[in-house]
């Protein structure tokens, strides 16, 4: 059987020996197994291709292939690159910062390999801290699961082990703006829950800021619902009836009572709140509309500016 690990790599230069040496001893002297390492250098500006190119072949019949794309491309992308590369009828996606260590992944393996019926082993974490940042990412997804009417595992994260048509299944669907939680939930097939603990981060630090975290959630929410439309359109139709009954009282306080309305205060605070609705209805509308346009130039989700392969059938550079 053949498994495929893919592993993007964002400026992870001290990370990418390391990774190839987990994965050895993980899956290279597995006498059951024949592997193949796909790490993808997602444009990084420090020596995360050159290290990739000192990885030593892999024992026969295993194999490493090493992609570097033009530019920063995102992980999305990187992993796209990889399940067009991948050959395995089991396949990995994994962290190259050895926080999902390889050795959890062969033991994922080893759940599909037990279970027949199964199609995919997602992992979560099984003691997560509870902080701010944990609770706000677990409410995203049961937000992204009731607005999209998709089965979407809250604390499950990318690191997944997966059939060969779950991997065609993914590949079929070639969009621009990828979001690989909402595609796994989309695709659906039957998943089992792997409960994990994370390791340490070897080197480095956390390419994760808090606005690419932002813009990475509001990317999965608007590719896989529209309920920020709908959302729109209820607010639009509530600030009009409101407008509405104001307008009657209004009406009311004059002719059945005789009371001078104060105008200028009430006109400036209406005009104010509704121009910023009809303001965020627009950007609304015209992110969704951005979205459609970049889709139509059919742009290739990445380029790539050099990649080699080692061990297996062939080395090619």
């Amino acid at each position: 059987m053949l498994v495929a690990l893919i592993a993007p790599a964002y400026n992870e230069e001290g990370n990418i020996r390391a990774l190839y040496d987990a994965v050895d001893r993980a899956f290279f002297h597995e006498a059951d197994l024949s592997c193949e390492l796909i790490i993808v250098d997602d444009g990084s500006s420090d020596g995360t291709f050159a290290a990739m190119q000192s990885l030593p072949t892999p024992p026969a019949p295993h194999r490493l292939a090493t992609v570097s794309f033009s530019r920063n491309f995102g992980k999305e992308a990187a992993l796209y690159a990889g399940l067009q590369r991948a050959h395995g009828d089991i396949v990995v996606f994994i962290d190259s910062d050895l926080q999902q260590p390889p050795h959890i992944a062969r033991q994922m393996v080893q759940v599909l390999i037990d279970n027949p019926d199964a199609d995919c082993v997602a992992a979560y974490q099984e003691q997560r801290e509870r902080g701010l940042r944990s609770k706000l990412s677990h409410q995203f997804y049961r937000l992204l699961g009731a607005s999209s009417n998709l089965d979407v595992l809250a604390d499950a994260s990318d690191f997944r082990a997966f059939r060969r048509p779950v991997a065609d299944a993914l590949l079929s669907m070639s969009e621009y703006y990828r979001f690989t939680k909402g595609l796994f939930a989309w695709v659906g097939f039957k998943t089992l829950p792997f409960p994990y603990t994370p390791a340490e981060r070897h080197a480095g630090t956390t390419k994760w800021s808090a606005r690419g975290l932002l813009k990475y959630a509001a990317n999965g929410l608007l590719s896989f619902s529209t309920a920020p439309m709908k959302v729109a359109m209820w607010i639009g139709g509530i600030a009009s009836l409101a407008a509405f009954v104001y307008a009657i009282v209004v009406i009311v306080q004059r002719l059945a009572f005789g009371i001078d309305v104060p105008g200028y205060a009430t006109i400036v605070c209406l005009v104010l709140l509704l121009g910023g609705i009809i303001l965020l209805m627009q950007g609304i509308m015209g992110e969704y509309l951005a979205r459609t346009y970049i889709e139509g130039k059919h742009r290739p989700i990445y380029l790539v500016r050099r990649e080699s392969v080692k061990g297996g059938n062939e080395e090619s550079r």
